[in-house]
């Protein structure tokens, strides 16, 4: 019978111990602090015995896999369960070290209990006991299935109360009476319960009393121009949340996540405020050669103040690349045709107050090799037994700033770490998901090429596809807005622009 299993130092010190039959603290600590002294170092023994228990060790650099063993349990069976024990461990550590198991235990406890059911070993191998770690959690997806109802409905009451709270201002002003204070975005006086002022704080910027009534806003053509606006409310809603405490939990991707990391919006929001968005999906040969590679973006146009709702914006396109585009079917086309300019059809007419619009989008598709922003070239040769890969990234859009890059290059399964040679930037190995992620914070026309060398036991097409993932400030697609002016009087206005160039899918197969 296997009473333990367990990872600790040369000096008996336990990091991670699996008992499988009952057994004290102080008796596991008893039985390994005495291990150490039980070695004769002149032999080549991997195991010691006792009166009581037999020990067999595999020593893993500065550390030792134990197995604690009755006396009359079955050597040879022993030994080869503790070399699947030991093959799991860098499954799930990148390194052998004391910090590395301790902040992976529960993982390698998890594997443990896979391998090793009340003492006695299971008939499975390295493949099955990732696959029966990785199960799906069916509470997990009804938690979250449960969190994103919640989020709608919050967002639905969000949207209530704003047109409540709009509503009562005007009917104030109209009655000349002074607005009742709602509250603006400086105040701190928030009650948690109070949903009304929060979702206030959130929409409804404090405005000056008008002397003339405000006249309404036609509701037919408007609500046609309310694009993209829903979860953008969603996600202003749950930062809310968290700014007053509530922990949330969002199944938001990997790659959003790290965008809204880097590309937070400014501080210094103007009343009249425009996102211009990109996104690339691209597909490479391994051998060269592109695929496809297609581009979307749009620019949408927020307003907080309706003294602006009537203003045009005037665009500047440097694109040489042929970028198909699109206005948006209640803005005026001739004008944009001939003057580059972005104003509704009618210009007695409003953009809508407090919503993103999207008014002018346009696409890229092409072949075209030289297009690519940032080509990766990934050489995997095959050495004896192992593979050596060497891949390189070079920036061939120099006006580019690229931020967060990761490029992810699968492994083969079961093998453990790969050795890495040289490296620019830094790595990272995930052992659950088989991946080389190589990580490299900015790449610019200052740091417009690097490579990656490492060896691992494997195939050469066991590293493709090979995925890369960034974000950017800076747009592929050199159309910018340049000013923004009222209809009436061409005055400018100031505004306040925020650009992302994300990746949807960027591939080399």
């Amino acid at each position: 019978v296997l009473l333990a299993a367990a990872v600790c130092t040369k000096a008996g010190k336990a990091i991670v111990s699996r008992q499988f039959v009952e057994m004290t603290r102080t008796r596991i600590e008893g039985l390994l602090a005495a291990f150490p002294k039980l070695m004769n170092t002149g032999k080549q023994h991997t195991f010691v015995e006792t009166e009581s228990v037999r020990y067999v060790y595999q020593p893993m650099e500065k550390l030792y896999m134990v197995l604690i063993t009755t006396k009359n349990s079955n050597i040879l069976e022993d030994l080869e369960t503790l070399r699947l024990f030991s093959r799991v461990i860098p499954e799930y550590c990148r390194a052998l070290e004391e910090n590395e198991i301790s902040e992976h235990c529960f993982d390698l406890i998890f594997a443990f209990d896979e391998i090793v059911a009340l003492g006695y070993r299971e008939n499975v191998n390295l493949a099955q006991i990732r696959t029966f770690t990785e199960m799906d959690s069916h509470e997990e997806k009804v938690f979250r299935a449960v969190r994103e109802t919640q989020e709608r409905e919050a967002k639905a009451e969000m949207r209530r109360k704003a047109k409540e709270l709009q509503q009562a201002r005007r009917d104030a002003e109209r009655q000349g009476k002074k607005a009742p204070g709602f509250g603006g975005f400086g105040s701190s006086a928030v009650s948690g319960g109070t949903t009304a002022a929060m979702i206030t704080e959130t929409i409804i910027e404090t405005e000056k009393p008008k002397v003339a009534p405000a006249p309404a806003r036609p509701s037919g053509p408007s609500k046609a121009l309310k694009l993209g606006a829903k979860g953008k409310e969603v996600d202003n809603f749950v930062d809310k949340l968290k700014s007053e405490g509530e922990n949330i939990m969002t199944s938001v991707g990997k790659r959003s996540t790290e965008a809204a990391k880097v590309l937070a919006p400014p501080v210094n929001m103007e009343s009249v405020h425009m996102k211009i968005e990109e996104k690339i999906s691209l597909t490479c040969g391994r051998d060269g050669g592109l695929q496809n590679m297609e581009l979307h973006g749009m620019i949408m146009l927020h307003i907080s103040d309706e003294k602006f709702a009537r203003i045009r914006l005037h665009v500047e396109n440097e694109d040489k690349r042929g970028v198909q585009l699109q206005t948006h079917p209640n803005v005026d086309k001739k004008l944009f045709t001939a003057e580059s300019q972005i104003g509704l059809k009618n210009p007695e007419k409003s953009f809508p107050i407090n919503s993103d619009v999207g008014v002018l989008k346009w696409r890229l598709q092409t072949t075209e090799e030289s297009f690519i922003p940032l080509t990766i070239n990934c050489w995997p040769s095959e050495s004896g037994n192992s593979c050596d890969v060497n891949i390189e990234y070079e920036l061939q859009e120099e006006s580019l700033e690229l931020n967060d890059v990761i490029i992810t290059i699968p492994l083969p399964s079961g093998v453990g770490a790969p050795v890495i040679g040289e490296i620019d930037g830094e790595y990272r190995h995930d052992s659950r998901r088989n991946l080389l992620e190589w990580c490299l914070p900015v790449i610019d026309a200052k740091n417009k090429s690097g490579s990656l060398e490492f060896s691992i036991a494997g195939q050469p097409n066991d590293f493709f596809p090979v995925q890369v993932s960034f974000v950017s400030k800076k747009n592929y697609c050199n159309i910018q807005v340049t000013k923004v002016t009222q209809v009436d009087g061409n005055s400018p206005v100031r505004f306040s622009t925020e650009t992302t160039f994300l990746v949807d899918k960027y591939e080399i197969l």
